[in-house]
Order: structure tokens, then sequence, then C-alpha cells
């Protein structure tokens, strides 16, 4: 039975992080945050039994967002 990674040693963006990441997002133009965009989600591909890290999908939603504003 597989087992959940631990969440103790899992990266997390905290809130500061957040607030940063969506700041730069919001400075930079709509080609550079596609390009962003690509290659964050190559790294969020499930590639046999490797998960994303929780910090690799909250920068993916991060600048999902940006590209919806």
């Amino acid at each position: 039975m597989a087992r959940r990674p631990d969440r103790d040693k899992a990266e997390v963006l905290s809130e500061k992080d957040l607030k940063d990441l969506r700041h730069n997002l919001a400075h930079l133009n709509v080609t550079a945050v596609r390009d962003f965009y690509e290659r964050t989600y190559r790294d969020c591909r499930l590639v046999y039994k490797r998960l994303p890290t929780p910090r690799q999908i909250q920068t993916l939603v991060q600048i999902w967002k940006q590209l919806w504003k």
C-alpha cells in the first residue's frame, strides 16, 4: 500500500512567500508568465510514482491565477 509523504518534511510556501510570488508575477509580462507556467507545469507532472511537492503546486496555482487576470 502506498504511503503518503510526510507533511512535516514537505516544503510549503508561507504567506509571505506567496505574497512575494504574486507581486513578482504581477510585474512580469504575459510571455514571461506563460514561460514560467510551462516550466512549473512540467515540474508538476505525475511521473511514475513521483508526486509534486506542495510548493510546486502552490506555485502552479499562483501562476494560473495570474494568467486569468
